[in-house]
């Protein structure tokens, strides 16, 4: 298990009118950025295992924690975590550092910032890597109201939005077990439970699953959101309808090559669709859940080594 004392320290940046608590891996690699981008309920200490290795690849390893999360900044209003200010932090984040573009890897809501990152402002992303989210296709209903009539008001995309600030109360006054009870082999559920799903493990007493984090590398994950709580995250779902209508006159086509790395125990969709929207992109499954940089570090390592090192190249800086 990794040592939570080998993070490094993290810097504030200020960008797009915030600041970010950003890690970095390699800077002396000055020149071959990658940004890694988490996920919910998650950290850039989820990419503990990663970084490192990216690093000694020759890559300069850039790891924030998203508007929302960790020590970084929490706007009050909720429109303030739609997908024109998330992309516009990853934007800013490589202007700050003088990047004209940048590989982004990104897991579960991390990948679906970073697919619109690459529609809205594709010209910054130079390859795709996306873990658990497939790119999502936009229908001619808005997605939330889509997932209500199928999975129902219990559903969590649907509860958060139709009930603010309930599940955010519940998992604020039971973080340890919610965390634990979530970061296992075979959560989250399959299936939505009856009841909010999230809110259900939050008060659940058995445990489902192995853990996949020590007890020091959870209590990362529990004191960070123990300060930050966790409405700043839970926004961007309240934001995903808000996404669709910004979305509506962008070019759907993400044309970089890319790379969707999907469990094979993850109840989370795949969509069988994808090559129809990311031409250029390689499909591969690993035997884990949803977890996956995590569940399988070291293979997941090998995948997106040899991926990119199988396309070369450097992206260019600004100036």
């Amino acid at each position: 298990m990794f040592d939570p004392t080998d993070f490094p320290e993290p810097t504030r940046i200020a960008v797009n009118g915030i600041e970010l608590e950003v890690f970095e891996a390699g800077r002396e690699n000055a020149g071959r950025p990658i940004v890694l981008c988490h996920g919910w309920p998650a950290h850039a200490f989820s990419w503990r295992n990663q970084m490192p290795v990216l690093a000694a690849s020759g890559y300069h390893v850039i790891v924030p924690n998203q508007r929302g999360y960790g020590n970084s900044s929490r706007p009050d209003d909720v429109t303030a975590y739609d997908i024109e200010h998330l992309a516009g932090d990853l934007v800013g984040l490589l202007d700050h550092f003088g990047y004209g573009n940048a590989i982004f890897v990104g897991h579960d809501w991390g990948a679906a910032v970073v697919w619109w990152l690459t529609l809205l402002h594709p010209t910054r992303v130079e390859r795709v890597i996306a873990l658990a989210m497939a790119y999502m296709e936009r229908g001619d209903q808005p997605w939330v109201e889509a997932m209500e009539q199928v999975l129902g008001p219990d559903y969590y995309f649907v509860h958060f939005n139709r009930h603010p600030g309930v599940a955010d109360a519940v998992l604020d006054g039971n973080t340890h077990r919610f965390l634990a009870n979530l970061y296992r082999t075979n959560v989250p559920p399959a299936a939505p439970e009856p009841g909010n799903a999230m809110i259900n493990l939050a008060m659940a007493e058995a445990p489902l699953g192995d853990p996949i984090m020590s007890d020091g590398e959870l209590a990362v994950l529990v004191d960070a959101f123990e300060r930050s709580g966790f409405t700043g995250g839970i926004n961007w779902y309240r934001n995903v309808d808000r996404n669709w209508e910004l979305l509506a006159d962008v070019d759907p086509i993400v044309r970089q090559p890319a790379l969707m790395i999907h469990g094979s125990r993850d109840p989370v969709p795949q969509n069988e669709r994808i090559a129809e929207f990311v031409p250029n992109v390689e499909v591969v499954e690993l035997e884990c859940g949803h977890w996956i940089a995590e569940e399988l570090p070291d293979e997941t390592n090998e995948l997106i080594g040899s991926w990119l090192a199988a396309r070369g190249g450097s992206p260019a800086r600004l100036g």
